[in-house]
């Protein structure tokens, strides 16, 4: 089965992309039943590989930023119910292709450094000297957190670190992922929390 992610870029920024999330989907306790992760660079192309596999018929999930609040309706009722693909036709306009289902596209609400919000033990022992943990958002509903407030925290919580620098997406964002304890991410974040629920499922079949 192939994961489909939102990140990587080129070379080597795309094997640090798929070592993070190895290692974070491993210490979620996947190890030994991995899917092959494709690190695919932007949101539009990691959506349009998805789609390309689906036309091959290749077992496949996707995983990308919603980059946005997800709307009420689109997260009613148990999360087996929610329904991501309104959610990026809403934001994207991108439709659900033939052969998905919801249950096989996955949103990191509202980005990938949400989640680093939800273990701020680790990104202060990442960055070590000079990290200001109470210039992040006073909150642990980081799904309520808005992408850009996320960005200026880390920002501004890093701006006096010596060692590791201000954080830089390219430069840090995957080995803090491969990091954080995947627990700490899924107790705050009910969208993580399905995305590895479904994918121990689909690993294990």
């Amino acid at each position: 089965m192939k994961l489909f992610v939102e990140g990587g870029g080129a070379g080597a920024l795309r094997n640090n992309c798929r070592a993070g999330f190895r290692s974070f989907l491993e210490k979620a306790g996947l190890r030994g039943k991995m899917p092959r992760i494709v690190a695919c660079g932007s949101r539009k192309n990691a959506y349009r590989d998805y789609c390309n596999a689906l036309k091959r018929r290749e077992s496949a999930m996707l995983l990308v930023d919603s980059e946005a609040p997800v709307n009420p309706e689109h997260q009613a009722g148990q999360a087996a119910d929610w329904q991501p693909w309104r959610h990026l036709k809403a934001r994207d306009n991108w439709p659900e292709p033939a052969g998905a289902t919801d249950a096989d596209c996955h949103l990191m609400v509202q980005c990938m450094e949400s989640w680093f919000l939800a273990d701020r033990d680790t990104l202060a022992g990442y960055f070590g000297h000079g990290f200001r943990g109470n210039a992040l958002p006073a909150t642990d509903a980081i799904e309520g957190i808005a992408k850009e407030q996320v960005m200026d925290g880390l920002q501004q919580a890093t701006h006096a670190c010596p060692t590791k620098g201000r954080y830089n997406k390219g430069q840090h964002s995957f080995e803090l992922l491969g990091k954080i304890r995947p627990r700490r991410v899924c107790d705050q974040s009910p969208w993580a929390r399905r995305f590895i629920g479904r994918l121990e499922t689909k690993m294990s079949a």
